[in-house]
Parts: structure tokens; sequence; C-alpha cells
């Protein structure tokens, strides 16, 4: 299974894109919609409107977003530690969205802690 994600601004690092492309992923990531620096409601209005999972480091004020409103495809949060050693690599949010992709779990209208998936 893939997911059809958009890519938040703070995480749309080329080899993470390339990573998430390599697994199948149908993606798009603000800087290539041509909408870098826009608040975070408008992207969220824009996962809805292209109907994709939000992928984003930006977990506060996303959390924020869904708990004001849920109607979405889902939001994938990356929670980053102050010691980057403890934060996930590339590699770790492609196995965390494999693994989160084969719990069948229903991401619609889901605020989903991405970190939680990586084992």
């Amino acid at each position: 299974m893939s997911l059809r994600l958009l890519v938040d601004e703070d995480t749309q690092a080329r080899r993470l894109v390339e990573m998430l492309r390599a697994d199948k992923h149908d993606l798009l990531t603000i800087g290539e919609a041509g909408i870098t620096g826009i608040p975070d409601s408008l992207v969220m209005e824009m996962a809805r409107t292209q109907q994709r999972v939000l992928l984003t480091r930006n977990c506060n004020d996303f959390l924020e977003l869904h708990q004001a409103n849920s109607d979405h495809l889902g939001i994938l949060a990356i929670y980053q530690d102050a010691d980057t050693a403890k934060s996930m690599s590339y590699a770790a949010i492609v196995k965390a969205i494999a693994n989160l992709e084969n719990t069948n779990l229903s991401l619609v209208g889901q605020f989903i802690v991405l970190n939680h998936y990586n084992w």
C-alpha cells in the first residue's frame, strides 16, 4: 500500500522525499506546489482539497489545527528531540510509515505520532 502525502515545508528534505517516493508513496511537497511560507491553516486546507495525508515536524501547530477541525485524511507528526541523535532518521520515518500501514489503522481524522511506529 502507498499513501498520498503532502509533505510540509519543514519535512521536505530532498533525501527523505526520494526515499518516500522509492517506497512508492505518491507525494507532493509544499515546495513543489510553490506555496512555501503560507500559514499552517492553508497547508491543512491544501491537504484536504488534494486528498492527502499531511506529513510534518510542526507537531504542536498541526495538533491545534486537528483539535479545531478533524475533517482531514490524517496527520503524521514527527516529533524531534532536543538531542538530534534521538530524532528519527529518514530511514526510520519511511519504516515507521510502513509499520503504520501494516496496522491497517484508518488515518482519516487522526493525528498520529509517527515516532510511536518506529520499531
